[in-house]
């Protein structure tokens, strides 16, 4: 069992990005929530959901937004999130005020009546494990039939459901199977079809959406009001519907990183040598790692685009169309990837892909140089796209 808080994050300049238990607001998701609501007001509440949908769309935002209402205790407000009201007035359909003690208490991981469930660090090397071990939810099924301190509802937290290994997941299972009264357990998961069938056909399963670009605009310029309409659009882009992203991108500089990148990646099939050596020290000089993290994210990005637009490629011609997939973050880069596509066969493009996608946990589990990695990663494409 763990009950780790996750650090906030927090960018050199900008705004403090808070962690989903200490979120007062929840963007977009008026559906999902209002779903919630209607449940938690009829009375017969399931006492499993699984809350789906990428990463960053806000389901770990909502699971303990309604942790926090169930803890409460009082019943829902009729009003649906999205009226006049703002996130945190009264007409909100699951908000409450951040001064409330249940939130304070939720936010500092300190309620008595909520556990939370998540990678926890191993002992012998006090490193974040990869997957979550049974033993981190062994003491979920004792605390779901305790009775609750406040004399109401006992919750439960997975963050994230897909990161259960075998044995985590079988004993999650049997909870599920023997659900306790006023036991509720919330599930987060960014790839529901890697769970076993019988986990989610225990669970009520609650989709949630992907943002618009022009909602994920418009949440940048609350939070960055000095960033232009085009910056914010281009990184509404860079997210692709994910406002946790696209507030992680702005925060770590991430369209300049793009930037760089791309500008690096308009000379292929031929990269000039200088600046990919620079680039690569840039990335790798960085002691908190993050420059290395987010530019390998993006090229990994910008490869699956590219794998996307040559499976359209007709048999021996080029690729159909003149576009992107989610449209052109920098200008030209929709011409320079459909090129690339048609140079190579659509299995070698994902066969770079996935080889890229790798290098940056082998990086860290064996303490690779990064220089060297990215010089790794851009030598291969290099040499597909040859």
């Amino acid at each position: 069992m763990a009950k780790r808080t996750r650090k906030t994050e927090k960018a050199d300049t900008g705004p403090k990005i808070p962690a989903p238990r200490e979120n007062p607001e929840l963007f977009g998701q008026d559906e999902a929530e209002a779903r919630l609501a209607r449940a938690w007001r009829s009375g017969r509440l399931p006492h499993a959901w699984l809350l789906t949908g990428p990463r960053g769309v806000g389901k770990a935002t909502l699971a303990y937004r309604f942790a926090r209402q169930v803890l409460a205790g009082a019943p829902a407000e009729a009003g649906l999130f999205g009226d006049a009201a703002p996130a945190e007035g009264p007409g909100s359909a699951l908000a409450l005020a951040s001064d409330h003690p249940v939130f304070r208490q939720v936010a500092a991981a300190g309620h008595a009546d909520l556990m939370t469930v998540e990678r926890s660090a191993n002992p012998r090397t006090d490193k974040l494990r990869e997957e979550i071990v049974v033993e981190d939810v062994r003491a979920v099924r004792d605390f779901m039939h305790l009775t609750a301190a406040g004399g109401g509802w006992r919750v439960v937290v997975v963050d994230a459901a897909d990161e259960l290994n075998r044995n985590a997941a079988n004993a999650l299972l049997k909870v599920l199977e023997e659900p306790p009264a006023r036991g509720l357990l919330l599930l987060v998961s960014h790839a529901p079809g890697r769970l076993l069938p019988t986990i989610r056909s225990r669970c009520c399963v609650l989709p949630m959406a992907v943002l618009e670009d022009a909602a994920i605009a418009g949440l940048l310029g609350r939070h960055w009001p000095e960033l232009g309409e085009a910056d914010r659009l281009a990184l509404a882009r860079l997210a692709e519907g994910s406002a946790g992203r696209a507030l992680a991108l702005t925060a770590g500089g991430g369209l300049d990183l793009y930037r760089e990148l791309t500008g690096l990646l308009a000379g292929l099939p031929r990269l000039d040598a200088k600046a990919l050596h620079a680039l690569a020290e840039r990335w790798a000089r960085d002691s908190s790692g993050e420059a290395f993290r987010t530019g390998m994210e993006l090229l990994v990005w910008w490869l699956g685009r590219l794998v996307r637009t040559a499976a359209t490629c007709r048999q021996g011609g080029e690729p159909a169309g003149g576009e992107v997939a989610g449209g052109e973050v920098v200008a030209g880069e929709a011409a320079l990837i459909a090129g690339l596509a048609a140079r190579a066969r659509l299995d070698q493009w994902l066969g770079l892909w996935d080889k890229v996608s790798r290098l940056p946990a082998r990086a860290s589990g064996l303490n690779l140089d990064r220089k060297q990695v990215v010089l790794t990663a851009f030598f291969e494409l290099e040499a597909v796209a040859r």
